[in-house]
């Protein structure tokens, strides 16, 4: 049985959304990967600067630490790149990630119906597109395209997850 759940894509594919829609299904706790990014990331981020790796490392280092210390969690985190990945699974069991997956020009006319987050402009964005490398034959992976509503979108990925 699934009992962590990692919720990933692009900043604005609904990471969120989704995440607390899954945790109130399976009665898991949630945590917006948002939450957990030092102050000097958030302040880049919100100058329009793009993070590096090594911004990166710390901030997925806690995350694992979170799905290591919950019996069960749903996490919302970008998790771009393989080697992030790899640092969430790194000793976590029962684990599946849903891979909300987009494009561009979808993804940019929600981020434009945003107000109030720290994730500033269409080259953070760009930039985000440019580092993500898609979970392609990652055996723990759900792809589900997003450009359907929130409610397709939680049944597929919930019909996914029950099949494993």
């Amino acid at each position: 049985m699934i009992r962590k759940i990692i919720v990933m894509g692009v900043s604005g594919c609904g990471k969120s959304s989704m995440g607390q829609k899954l945790a109130g299904h399976y009665g898991y706790p949630f945590f917006d990967g948002d939450d957990y990014h030092s102050d000097a990331n958030v302040e880049k981020m919100r100058q329009g600067i793009p993070l590096t790796d090594e911004d990166r490392f710390g901030w997925l280092e806690t995350l694992n630490g979170i799905l290591k210390g919950n019996d069960t969690a749903v996490v919302a985190c970008s998790s771009l790149k393989p080697i992030y990945r790899d640092i969430l699974r790194n000793g976590v069991e029962d684990l599946a990630i849903v891979y909300l997956q987009g494009d561009f020009d979808t993804i940019w006319q929600r981020h434009q119906k945003r107000a109030g987050h720290y994730f500033n402009g269409k080259s953070m964005l760009e930039s985000q597109f440019a580092t993500l490398e898609e979970p392609i034959g990652e055996a723990d992976v759900i792809a589900v395209d997003i450009s359907q509503s929130l409610d397709e979108v939680f049944a597929q990925s919930v019909a996914a997850l029950e099949a494993r």
